[in-house]
């Protein structure tokens, strides 16, 4: 039966051969670096291979490397459960400018498609009025 099988294990094993591993795959220059969230000050350091021209002075009073970020979970919504809005680059004004434009237009084709449904009207309306008088 299936479940009896019995995988066959060999020296070639992925799992265990260690000459099947790339060398110099992953690297090797990780480091304790500092994270600053931009929006609200929030900073942590943690290992990273992020390179870095700032540094800044850490609790311990040691310099560290220094990456600034623009949003983590001391501001990121969905981990402080506030509905804030973070723009950095201007996205949500833009999102807002396409959006009243797009309503623009649309209220701009309303209006021609009842100016010409008046033209029709009024048009039909006199068409048959030279009917009747024929």
């Amino acid at each position: 039966m299936f479940w009896q099988l019995r995988l066959d294990r060999r020296t070639t094993d992925v799992y265990t051969d260690v000459s099947t591993m790339k060398k110099n795959l992953h690297p090797s220059d990780y480091r304790p670096v500092v994270f600053q969230d931009i929006n609200n000050g929030f900073t942590f350091l943690t290992r990273s291979t992020a390179a870095s021209g700032e540094s800044i002075k850490w609790e311990d009073g040691k310099e560290y490397p220094l990456i600034k970020v623009h949003i983590s979970s001391a501001s990121h919504p969905f981990f402080t459960g506030e509905e804030r809005i973070v723009d950095i680059e201007g996205r949500v004004d833009k999102f807002k400018a396409r959006a009243a434009a797009a309503a623009g237009a649309k209220e701009k084709l309303a209006k021609a498609a009842t100016k010409q449904a008046s033209r029709k009207h009024s048009k039909s309306g006199k068409a048959k009025e030279q009917a009747s008088v024929s």
